[in-house]
């Protein structure tokens, strides 16, 4: 994928998953839908910001999301997130309703979670990017199969991780994660179709928590900052 600029901690994981030919028939396939005047979230600078957000070697906590925001102005390459000053999404209003049920952490007024990211939360989704108003638009184009070598990558890693699988698409990627080193949650997605399905009391935020602190390492702070 021409032009692509990673840290260079994932270009050293990743570098030859840009030579493989699903990623040049991606690469194709984005430009095609562009030419043919196609809307894409994220813009292309925030295509790649997960990865950009949090090194590899910082990752404590996976969130598996499926695919961006397909609303103007709301994708900016964090799964669940959007910039300040957009409508908390209906997904991350529930996430924020278990949040608050879990460790009474309050709504912060906002949607941005990028200073998850900062503490090693890596906010990825499995496809990373979508056409406007077309819900999954982008799937089974190659996104998958790359988003997939990102967690075996990350789960091949000797630092214990935790791995929030939210929702079937999420589910799928957890059946190469090593369960013997890491943790692996899983409930449905947070979206008001399957939210008290299960999500809602799901306690993955302490859970994960924990299990930081059970192999020594510093627990997440939930708590965002307001506006």
């Amino acid at each position: 994928m021409a032009g692509v600029k990673l840290r260079e901690e994932w270009l050293a994981l990743l570098a030859d998953e840009f030579e493989q030919p699903y990623m040049r028939d991606l690469s194709t396939f984005l430009k095609a839908r562009k030419q043919a005047g196609a809307v894409i979230y994220p813009p292309g600078r925030d295509m790649f910001k997960a990865l950009e957000s949090t090194p590899p070697e910082c990752v404590k906590v996976v969130v598996l999301g499926q695919d961006p925001y397909h609303g103007a102005n709301q994708a900016h390459g964090l799964s669940f997130s959007v910039p300040k000053g957009q409508p908390i999404p209906p997904s991350l209003r529930n996430i924020f309703q278990e949040l608050q049920r879990d460790l009474g952490i309050q709504s912060p007024g906002h949607g941005d979670l990028s200073t998850w990211t900062q503490q090693g939360v890596l906010l990825l989704n499995s496809v990373l990017t979508v056409e406007a108003g077309q819900a999954g638009s982008h799937q089974g184009q190659g996104w998958e199969q790359f988003t997939d070598r990102i967690v075996a990558a990350l789960s091949a890693a000797e630092q214990p991780k935790v791995f929030l699988l939210w929702g079937a698409h999420a589910a799928k990627k957890g059946k190469n994660i090593n369960r013997e080193r890491h943790l692996v949650l899983s409930a449905p997605h947070p979206s008001p179709l399957s939210a008290h399905r299960g999500f809602i009391g799901c306690d993955h935020f302490s859970k994960a928590n924990t299990f930081l602190e059970q192999q020594g390492l510093s627990p997440i702070d939930w708590q965002l900052p307001p506006l």
